[in-house]
């Protein structure tokens, strides 16, 4: 068995995709207000809106991304003017991680794993 699909549901389907799709570097043309793949190799990370009006008060889920350099990272995301909560940091298992939240406060991680 394994993670199929992360979906995240929130009220404006457009700005979210787009907002990942800017930290992710991924070039997309998609309009959909409803549904939106971001990532479709692997793990699929979709955004939906199913019509439901959502509190956008997310504090029980975090998403973490492996990168090469995520010093390199830090410095495209503060360029592109996105919030960094937490600078790039060595934790005491290995990894580089930082932290930041996408518009509806989903908390994002950002990480490089020990060679």
């Amino acid at each position: 068995m394994r993670l199929g699909e992360v979906c995240i549901e929130t009220n404006d389907v457009i700005k979210i995709a787009e907002f990942y799709r800017k930290i992710l570097n991924i070039s997309f043309d998609c309009s959909d207000e409803i549904h939106q793949y971001i990532i479709t190799k692997g793990t699929t990370l979709t955004v939906y809106n199913n019509g439901a009006v959502k509190n956008n008060q997310n504090q029980n889920i975090s998403l973490a991304f492996t990168v090469d350099d995520v010093d390199a990272e830090y410095e495209r995301l503060l360029k592109l003017g996105v919030h960094i909560i937490d600078a790039p940091k060595l934790q005491p298992w290995g990894a580089k991680n930082m932290h930041f939240c996408d518009p509806d406060g989903n908390h994002i991680y950002f990480r490089s794993l020990p060679e």
